[in-house]
């Protein structure tokens, strides 16, 4: 596990670039060259150069014009393996060239290498400026960075039990934001036990994460494993932005598509991924436009990448903890206050940082979050519940997507609702799959009672409790999905005075005429969080559009905040 290990082996295997190869490392015509000359700078490099290293930040995306540039990775163990050779035409660089982002991946020149470099502003305009062209080196960039995640190439290397919660924890933050990674289990690696014996002498201290640069953190938490690998390189704190979008879920990542498109400076915070509630369904299939479904990992991951080609700029994980609209009232930007210190300023503010699912009242439920209580099923979850019994409580939309596809992997689900029948809460294609799986028993008017189970090891049983007989049932269960309505995301606004309802859920239209407007000029609220919203996706997509037109309306406005260098 040594980084940097000079010893050639076998590559791993990536469906996806085995599929597409010539997608994903095309080679350009001299005159798509030729139209890229006028967005990039002349740059040489010698023979044996340098040209990317793994976890340090890149120049920018190369177009080789003479020589080659040899791609390699590193797996698990820190030895290279080959990834391609960017001969003339073709250029190097995957979506983390859209923000600046650290490199996956070493990158050498063979010989002397002539080539054109793109920096990320310049490759903005470039992708916007060329469509057809645009089109070609986005979906390369998309592949790319799908074939280093199906390698765990280039991202930090988890050491710890498949079967962790901390692991679970980890793995689902990294996936959830598109890191590459890779796990080595101590149980089946011999160099991953020799690795826990000499940096993790506790229990405690597992797992273990390397860095790319080497560095090796202990049981760290998302925030230290993000700073590790770069993910919080850019703060923004220097800069005025036209808008600061609070939430990167669906709703979210609709304003700063829309709004980088139209020109504006974006900035997105979110303190733990993109995506949000929606980025956790296992499939969504009344979205317009993707009859056969989409999972909402996979449409999060497409807006994160549009949003980032027109521009905008991603701050996650970043929690924002107070909203200052003091200076705001007087002309100037707001302040987000963020959780680190650090403040970022902006001429108007979205509010999209949705809601989080309740905690049903039942003992124990703390002590065993990340302990087999969860609140998203993903196939890392699946996996860790494979040929088990499982609960999922819950009654929406989401729950039934997440029991349709634990179904898939689980010997049994137990889907625990309080009300009488799913009609109410969910749609009518989800009930009747539920209804024809055989292996989902619904048990209406029922809730959890009581979760059972050492810290040390996680749950072991769950008791549920009919709501009208009071009748109670215990089986040994060791996975709990928790998919519970949810509470709106807004202690981070009590100091900015923006108006909420008796649930917290933010008002909007404070008589500007902007529906999407809240009590405080310049800030809107938009998805989940607003009070009145559908809570569906299509609807969270739709309003965040629709802010767009509104916060143009506002910047024009006399006395609004002025932009600042």
């Amino acid at each position: 596990m040594t980084a940097g290990a000079a010893v050639a082996i076998a590559k791993p295997a990536s469906p996806t670039l085995e599929a597409r190869r010539a997608q994903t490392f095309p080679v350009l015509a001299p005159d798509e060259i030729a139209r890229m000359r006028r967005f990039g700078t002349p740059c040489r490099y010698s023979a044996g150069e340098r040209v990317y290293e793994t976890g340090k930040p890149t120049p920018g995306l190369l177009v080789v014009l003479s020589g080659t540039i040899r791609v390699t990775g590193r797996d698990g163990h820190g030895h290279d393996f080959p990834v391609v050779d960017h001969v003339a035409g073709a250029f190097s660089g995957e979506l983390g060239q859209l923000s600046g982002r650290r490199s996956l991946v070493d990158a050498v020149a063979v010989g002397g290498v002539e080539a054109l470099l793109i920096n990320p502003e310049q490759l903005h305009a470039l992708l916007i400026a060329e469509a057809a062209l645009g089109e070609k080196i986005m979906r390369a960039l998309i592949l790319r960075r799908v074939a280093l995640i199906e390698t765990g190439t280039g991202g930090p290397v988890l050491v710890g039990a498949a079967s962790s919660g901390d692991v679970a924890r980890l793995r689902n933050f990294l996936s959830r934001n598109g890191i590459p990674h890779m796990l080595l289990d101590p149980a089946g690696d011999p160099d991953a036990r020799a690795f826990v014996e000499r940096y993790a002498p506790r229990a405690e201290d597992l797992p273990l994460a390397v860095c790319p640069d080497g560095s090796v953190l202990r049981n760290p938490s998302e925030n230290a494993l993000a700073k590790c690998i770069g993910m919080l390189d850019a703060s923004g704190a220097d800069r005025v932005y036209d808008v600061a979008v609070a939430g990167a879920g669906p709703a979210g990542l609709a304003t700063a598509v829309y709004a980088a498109s139209e020109g504006l400076s974006v900035l997105v915070i979110d303190a733990r991924s993109y995506g949000g509630q929606a980025g956790a369904s296992a499939r969504i299939e009344n979205y317009l436009g993707f009859p056969t479904g989409i999972s909402g990992q996979a449409l999060a991951g497409r807006a994160y990448s549009q949003a980032q080609k027109f521009g905008a700029s991603m701050l996650i994980p970043a929690e924002v903890v107070r909203l200052d609209c003091e200076r705001a009232a007087d002309g100037g930007p707001f302040a987000l206050r963020l959780a680190d210190g650090l403040a970022v300023r902006s001429r108007a503010v979205v509010i999209a940082t949705g809601a989080r699912y309740r905690r049903p009242d039942c003992a124990n439920l703390k002590a065993m979050e990340g302990r087999g209580v969860w609140y998203w099923a993903s196939p890392i979850e699946a996996k860790m519940c494979a040929g088990q019994e499982v609960v999922l409580v819950g009654g929406g939309n989401s729950a039934g997507q997440a029991a349709v596809f634990l179904a898939a992997h689980a010997a049994k689900v137990w889907m625990l609702v309080r009300a009488a029948d799913l009609a109410a809460s969910m749609s009518k294609y989800l009930i009747d799959r539920i209804a024809g799986i055989a292996n989902i028993e619904l048990r209406t008017r029922t809730e959890i009672s009581c979760l059972s189970g050492p810290r040390e090891s996680g749950l072991e049983s769950v008791t549920w409790r009919h709501r009208d007989t009071k009748q109670e049932e215990t089986r040994p269960i060791r996975h709990v999905f928790l998919f519970l309505g949810a509470d709106p995301i807004t202690e981070w606004l009590k100091d900015c005075d923006v108006a909420v309802d008796d649930k917290g859920f933010v008002k909007t239209g404070n008589g500007s005429g902007q529906p999407l407007e809240t009590s405080v000029p310049g800030v809107f609220a938009i998805g989940d969080v607003r009070a009145g919203s559908v809570k569906r996706v299509g609807g969270a997509i739709g309003e965040g559009a629709a802010a767009v037109a509104q916060i143009h309306a506002f910047l024009a406005r006399p006395g609004a905040t002025a932009a600042q260098a």
